[in-house]
């Protein structure tokens, strides 16, 4: 249901298509790639996620901010999409942590968001057609108009936004939430000195820190500008490449420190874009994926071994690329065959294209995050 005072909002695709709505963020326009996300849950996670920047995120799910908002679900400082495309809305959470309404939160943080559009045939669309720019307008609603905006923005394929959301200066990371829901293992290291973990930020998450962190590790942030002496001063057990936007061909800093760290002999784990640079940096190649995928229940495996995995990327690996004999696919997404994991025979690196991390998602990949703690033990006690 529509409130009489609810104001008109109009999201336009590239291809001209259009569909009217009504706001329920913050006034103007803004535009960016449309994309789907299929999780019926963790909205605020998403939007939170610095993978999502530069995106216009629709939720498959029909109703939104039934939870609300919290600042404990914040996988960074602020909100990192360009918008939000909803089906219904809830303008009154139910839930015992919210502090605020999903539309006061948008409004707050200078998001627009358009509802009540039929989110299922959008989803068919982008599926059909592959995701695209688009904008969402309160002031311009002549699709015409609007549409010559979105014609004049930049495509996300070659676009590097990993310098918009990687931290400006080094820091540890410190988590003073103390989320008592959060399941936390008891490992430390044997020595009783904590595995120190260097992070390259190409947009990380929270979650991934806390994982890390819960692992006993000692976990030191840096931009993505550091280069690879000034990483290795820190002497770390293992490295930690993480997710980020845009095209990861365009973020040349990080596939060049990268393929400079290599030889350092460090562990080396790599999530989502952390996955792609890595494969970049040992002579692979990526291609932009038809429209992404984005969702908390997407099968991966290999060898008839299974786990549902939480997602978020636009982009793949090229399994014709990785022609070194010395690396293995270690995981294949199930529905399209892409590649979701790979690992190398004589060095100790490996990723993976999903989030082990979840947040939001289930936790069947947690185990990655242990594998990355055991090898950077053996390699201690191998010094």
């Amino acid at each position: 249901m529509v409130p009489t005072s609810a104001q008109p909002a109009l999201l336009v695709l590239a291809d001209g298509t259009f569909y009217p709505g009504w706001s329920f963020g913050a006034t103007g326009t803004t535009i960016g790639e449309v994309v789907f996300n299929t999780g019926m849950t963790g909205y605020q996670e998403v939007m939170t996620d610095p993978s999502y920047r530069g995106q216009i995120v629709t939720f498959t799910y029909p109703e939104l901010g039934n939870t609300g908002v919290n600042p404990d679900d914040e996988e960074s400082s602020q909100p990192q999409v360009r918008g939000i495309v909803a089906r219904n809305i809830c303008t009154k959470p139910s839930n015992w942590r919210s502090t605020q309404s999903l539309p006061d939160y948008l409004k707050q943080h200078n998001i627009p968001a358009i509802y009540g559009i039929d989110t299922r045939a959008l989803t068919r669309k982008i599926r059909s057609v592959g995701a695209m720019n688009g904008a969402i307008s309160t002031e311009v609603l002549d699709p015409a108009e609007l549409l010559a905006q979105v014609q004049d923005a930049p495509s996300m394929a070659g676009l590097n936004l990993v310098r918009e959301v990687t931290t400006a200066a080094v820091y540890e990371w410190s988590d003073s939430t103390n989320l008592t829901w959060e399941f936390r293992p008891t490992e430390q290291s044997t020595d009783g000195k904590p595995l120190t973990v260097v992070a390259i930020d190409f947009g990380i998450k929270r979650n991934i820190l806390r994982r890390l962190a819960s692992y006993g590790c000692r976990v030191i942030v840096v931009p993505v500008d550091t280069p690879p002496e000034e990483i290795l001063k820190y002497n770390p057990d293992g490295i930690f490449l993480s997710n980020g936007p845009g095209d990861p061909a365009a973020n040349v800093e990080g596939i060049e420190t990268t393929k400079a760290l290599l030889t350092s002999n460090k562990p080396m784990f790599g999530i989502c874009m952390g996955h792609q640079i890595l494969g970049l940096s040992l002579g692979g190649e990526t291609f932009k994926l038809k429209f992404g995928h984005r969702g908390l229940n997407q099968p991966c495996g290999l060898n008839q071994q299974v786990e549902i995995t939480s997602q978020n990327h636009g982009f793949a690996i090229s399994a014709e690329s990785l022609n070194d004999t010395d690396i293995e696919i270690t995981h294949l997404n199930l529905n399209d065959r892409t590649v979701a994991g790979l690992r190398h025979k004589s060095l100790p690196l490996f990723s993976v294209q999903y989030h082990p991390e979840a947040s939001p998602g289930p936790h069947d990949a947690d185990y990655l995050f242990d594998q990355f703690v055991q090898t950077m033990r053996e390699q201690r006690q191998a010094v």
